[in-house]
């Protein structure tokens, strides 16, 4: 599983740059446009902060706990469009910091190993592209990625009444993924192989689960699924978006390039960093459904 130093080395890296770019709270997850690619993207995210908490139930007092929950959009959200009561997790400093600048109860601490004497039960509970992050290659390899799901799902079972939801969206591996072995960061720019090699170094002690099938199965028996629908065609209109926000020029963030020249000449891994910055892999990975995205809502039975 990806631990703290692994999602500080992606998180933490960036979130100078990314507040820069993006602002203080703003999503770094796929925005729900619905085939209205003419929308802003600041709207198309409201607009799945909106299914969100509507696919919840969330209102006035709703005990809500936001699991991987970034720079805190959603918390944002919920707080004052609908007067929750929130809670954040997150396994960087960077991001837990950010958050409560802005006033977010943020803890760094992770979500799979949260229990009802930690923080009591909770009325909701989204994670918004925390999944992506359970497995490791390793485990994967051991053949463990199943068992990781269902002890997940064990763990929200603790923490939800009975009837009480959860709202997930990953990542996961498309129709035409390839095989493990195939995959070289020193292969042809572009490949499959090179692309995915990519993504490795953008999120190292991850695997991605086999299609929202996987995750459906480990979430039975304690929940039923009451929604499934695909994010990828706008998860690539998002991350298009992204791009020209991180490019978009202004002097505070340009600095901050020119300061992180040394690292670049310096650091084999920052290069690949570097790398995923310039083509956006996950991007190139949907257009091409190596990957897939899906938005799950399940209830607890």
């Amino acid at each position: 599983m990806a631990e703290k130093k692994d999602l500080d080395f992606t998180y933490t890296t960036i979130d100078k740059l990314f507040r820069l770019s993006m602002g203080e709270s703003a999503d770094y997850s796929g925005a729900k446009y619905d085939g209205d690619f003419s929308m802003s993207l600041e709207a198309a995210q409201k607009r799945k902060h909106s299914f969100i908490a509507d696919s919840l139930n969330i209102k006035k007092g709703s005990r809500v706990l936001d699991m991987a929950c970034g720079w805190g959009p959603f918390i944002h959200f919920i707080n004052t469009e609908r007067g929750a009561i929130s809670t954040g997790l997150t396994l960087s400093e960077g991001q837990a910091e950010a958050c409560q600048k802005n006033g977010m109860n943020v803890i760094v601490k992770d979500c799979r190993t949260i229990k009802p004497e930690d923080f009591g039960s909770f009325d909701a509970i989204t994670c918004i592209g925390g999944l992506e992050h359970f497995c490791s290659i390793e485990q994967w390899k051991a053949g463990n990625q199943e068992q990781i799901y269902k002890d997940f799902f064990q763990t929200l079972y603790n923490l939800l009444p009975l009837g009480g939801r959860f709202y997930m969206q990953t990542m996961t591996f498309g129709k035409n993924m390839i095989d493990f072995q195939d995959i070289d960061v020193n292969a042809k720019k572009g490949s499959a192989a090179y692309v995915m090699a990519l993504m490795i170094k953008e999120f190292p002690g991850s695997w991605l689960p086999y299609g929202p099938e996987m995750v459906i199965r480990n979430a039975e028996p304690h929940f039923k699924l009451i929604s499934k629908s695909s994010g990828r065609l706008d998860y690539i209109q998002t991350i298009a978006q992204w791009r020209k926000k991180f490019r978009a020029f202004s002097f505070k963030k340009y600095w901050l390039y020119l300061s992180l020249v040394p690292k670049y000449i310096t650091d084999t891994e920052f290069r690949h960093q570097v790398a995923v910055f310039k083509i956006s892999p996950n991007k190139v990975c949907f257009e091409q459904e190596i990957m897939e995205h899906y938005r799950l809502v399940f209830e607890k039975v």
